[in-house]
């Protein structure tokens, strides 16, 4: 069984931010988004891999294989195109919020946005709790 690259590590997070994220305006949003992360989260930032700020983790056993490990339960990455927000399981709720989040785009697991201004951040805050709440339950973390 492959190891997961994507891990929870002790690099400095507005390290990264400085050193990754490739305009002001991503340097802005990014330090926004820690502290909307953390306030929501209840979790510090760390890096997980090299390029994803997490917020809270848990511990996984997959149905279909025998894959298990640590994931983070949300968090971002300032990404060249846009940055990825991981914020998202695929609730009833969570559907419901994305149709007032405002302008951006979905990947297969993650929110792609342009810059924080366009969208609605209170919405973003319920979309974070809703998904750790799911995280939570699902996966019986205390």
């Amino acid at each position: 069984m492959a190891e997961l690259k994507t891990k929870e590590n002790d690099a400095d997070v507005y390290e990264f931010i400085d050193n990754y994220a490739n305009t002001e305006r991503k340097r802005k949003d990014s330090i926004d988004l820690v502290k909307i992360f953390e306030n929501t989260a209840g979790y510090s930032a760390k890096m997980w891999g090299d390029s994803i700020i997490g917020f809270g983790k848990y511990h996984y056993k997959s149905e279909r294989s025998r894959q298990e490990g640590d994931g983070l339960m949300v968090g971002f990455s300032p990404r060249k195109a846009a940055i990825s927000l991981y914020i998202y399981s695929d609730t009833k709720e969570n559907q419901e919020l994305l149709k007032s989040l405002g302008k951006y785009k979905m990947g297969k697991s993650c929110i792609y946005v342009k810059k924080l201004e366009d969208i609605d951040i209170e919405v973003l805050v319920k979309i974070i709790r809703s998904t750790i709440n799911f995280l939570v339950e699902k996966y019986e973390i205390l």
